[in-house]
């Protein structure tokens, strides 16, 4: 089992921010990735449609043979993680519970500040775990559809992403928040225009870093760290056709992207 891949799922794109941080904090262990780029995005859809789609893509990525099933996907974790960790085999582990700890533990005042999809805003799955955790904290969520196609057209730092961004937080700061929970897979590569926007008293929380930092956590409690050097590259799969993918998830990573393969979830 320890020689096994790590399984991570995504819509599409937006997951490689946690496959990147993955990367970072264990290198040695093998990564296979799945973007079901026909069907993105999640956060428009019905719960019932995500929760479909979510198992098939388990179901895939353990037909690879994975050890660790990681829902790199906010909307899917919202609705799908219970499920997907009741019914399947390995350890599941999905963005939101590791993005809510981290956010508690960095708040200065309480007033915490959550952006994601419509799906993942309307689930109330940040508000739920942050609560858990900290019954006196108050919590302020807004949805933020702009972001992902301004993150995959590469705008990162355009005057339209800046625009929309002072539009979307100013509610949010006027509450006085002190952290920003990046709710959304993609939201990473906008930080650096986000975090000047918000400035420099409110700590960005980026659930990317939290979910790998958890995985790394778990492997080890679990004993299933690869003990074999050095890692293979990451297998990358994708459900449609795959120059979009490759374009835009070469410029996530910071580099080109070889061998994707187109497969059906059928």
């Amino acid at each position: 089992m320890p020689e096994r891949a790590i399984g991570i799922f995504d819509s599409g794109v937006g997951g490689l921010t946690v496959l990147r941080e993955l990367r970072s904090q264990i290198p040695d262990e093998p990564l296979v990735y799945l973007g079901d780029t026909a069907r993105v995005p999640y956060g428009t859809k019905s719960s019932s449609t995500v929760l479909r789609y979510a198992h098939e893509a388990a179901r895939f990525l353990l037909d690879q043979r994975v050890k660790f099933l990681v829902v790199a996907c906010n909307t899917a974790s919202a609705v799908a993680l219970n499920g997907l960790a009741e019914r399947y085999q390995v350890p599941v582990i999905g963005v939101i519970e590791p993005g809510a700890r981290r956010a508690l533990e960095v708040t200065r005042n309480g007033r915490i500040g959550v952006i994601g999809t419509e799906g993942t805003i309307r689930s109330g799955a940040y508000e739920r775990a942050l609560l858990a955790g900290r019954s006196d904290v108050v919590v302020h969520a807004a949805a933020c559809p702009l972001f992902v196609p301004l993150a995959e057209e590469g705008w990162a730092c355009h005057e339209v992403a800046r625009l929309a961004a002072h539009a979307y937080l100013a509610p949010l700061l006027q509450k006085k928040i002190d952290t920003l929970v990046l709710g959304c897979t993609h939201y990473p590569l906008l930080k650096q225009m986000l975090q000047e926007v918000v400035g420099p008293d409110v700590r960005l929380v980026d659930s990317a870093q939290a979910t790998a930092k958890a995985v790394a956590s778990r492997l080890g409690e679990y004993r299933l760290l690869c003990q074999t050097t050095p890692a293979p590259l990451p297998r990358y799969f994708v459900t449609d056709i795959p120059d979009r993918f490759k374009r835009v998830g070469g410029a996530f990573l910071g580099k080109e992207l070889h061998g994707v393969e187109t497969v059906s979830l059928d």
